[in-house]
């Protein structure tokens, strides 16, 4: 109870966080991440433990036909990658044993992961739905866009980063994300690209048209909203160069 307590305070702000993400995934993350501390596991033991729960539920996206069974147990896993991923973090603060090596290697399993997603459902529409439309092409455009959207992001924040040190100012600096406050209804307007929105839409597995129309839906949210973030990060960075 102590740690969940030290673990309320040392929460990130919720704002401009998608609605699953800030009211689900962080609270289940904050459990774990105290079931962790007390089970004596390190922030790369839990990294470890999220790359290992979403690997299996890919594998199962690709070797085992696709039911509505296989893709609750792949959704869950995937679910539950995502809840250690966000656990990791919570243990190294509360632990003090954060490092720049375990950030570093907390961004290469997501940069894994982000792109090893979409492979997955490419590979399970040709294997499971047999897929011969243009639309089979779909999961390998969601995997470029996923993989530039998660390397803007990081690169604006390390450019913003260096530009504040360079300068010695935090000026104008700060969060090289979305500028400006968000609350409740913005969370809830960017809920579709929640990451914990995708891995549950493999609930769906077991049908192959509202796997398909959901996949659409979200890649066409996820493409808006990446070049309306990519156009911020731009004029924000452009502004801190001046």
């Amino acid at each position: 109870m102590q740690v969940l307590n030290e673990l309320d305070h040392a929460q990130k702000p919720g704002d401009g966080v998608p609605a699953y993400s800030r009211w689900v995934n962080r609270r289940a993350a904050r459990v774990s991440a105290a079931a962790a501390v007390s089970m004596g596991l390190g922030p790369n033991a839990v990294t470890l433990v999220s790359a290992c729960a979403s690997t299996i539920g890919l594998l199962l996206l690709v070797v085992v036909p696709a039911s509505w069974g296989s893709g609750l147990a792949a959704a869950a896993l995937l679910a539950l990658g995502y809840v250690m991923d966000s656990a990791d973090g919570q243990v190294a603060r509360i632990t003090g044993t954060g490092s720049p090596a375990g950030e570093w290697l907390d961004h290469v399993v997501d940069a894994v992961r982000t792109p090893a997603l979409h492979v997955a459902v490419f590979f399970g529409f040709q294997l499971s739905f047999g897929i011969e439309s243009p639309l089979k092409y779909l999961p390998l455009a969601f995997a470029l866009l996923s993989v530039g959207h998660f390397t803007s992001q990081i690169l604006a924040e390390q450019l913003s980063r260096y530009h504040t040190a360079r300068t010695e100012s935090s000026a104008g600096a700060g969060d090289a994300g979305d500028p400006g406050q968000k609350g409740i209804l913005w969370s809830i307007l960017i809920l579709p690209v929640d990451t914990g929105v995708m891995c549950w839409v493999f609930v769906l597995w077991g049908s192959q048209t509202l796997f398909l129309a959901s996949y659409v839906i979200l890649f066409g949210f996820a493409a808006v909203f990446a070049g309306i973030s990519a156009r911020r990060k731009y004029a924000q960075l452009k502004g801190l160069g001046k």
